[in-house]
């Protein structure tokens, strides 16, 4: 599971900088809006037809752009910055993370799977109302995920002696 999260991040071109641009809350909350504009992109070929790979195409820039589109936060102790920040921790210190903090993020990444799958028998059906719980489903254990992320940057400062916005 180790390497997925290391590929998405290469995938993303994260560095650094982009990590803490990524950390201001505006940029973790329409973020939010990442997933339910994809599927509003693809939903789009039943009123535009293929006009709607480009929908798609700037769905997916949007996706990329988001965490390098706000200035870096003055402060990092709001929520969204922890999440961003235990995020990173997760992702590069993973051998420093308490092992049930290791377990709820791998488990709650898995958790959006069945999600994902009734989302993706809406779009094929275009059924809207699967579409929407399906979108639900994926987005709820990713929340949590991010709330999970506030929590084991919270422990890993205590513990590893670090101060807020280490990593």
């Amino acid at each position: 599971m180790r390497s997925v999260y290391h590929l998405a991040e290469r995938l993303m071109g994260m560095d650094a900088e982009i990590w803490r641009r990524h950390a201001n809350p505006w940029s973790v909350f329409t973020r939010f809006l990442a997933l339910p504009l994809l599927v509003l992109a693809i939903w789009s070929h039943v009123w535009i037809g293929w006009w709607a790979v480009v929908a798609m195409i700037l769905a997916c820039f949007w996706i990329w752009l988001n965490p390098r589109l706000f200035a870096p936060p003055v402060r990092l102790d709001s929520w969204a910055a922890r999440g961003v920040m235990g995020e990173r921790v997760f992702i590069d210190r993973r051998d420093e993370i308490a092992r049930h903090h290791r377990l709820w993020a791998d488990g709650l990444a898995w958790a959006s799977l069945p999600g994902l799958i009734v989302l993706a028998c809406g779009l094929i059906w275009t059924d809207p109302v699967w579409t929407i719980f399906g979108t639900v489903l994926a987005m709820v254990p990713k929340l949590w995920f991010v709330d999970r992320m506030v929590w084991l940057y919270g422990d890993w400062l205590r513990t590893a002696g670090k101060e807020l916005g280490d990593v």
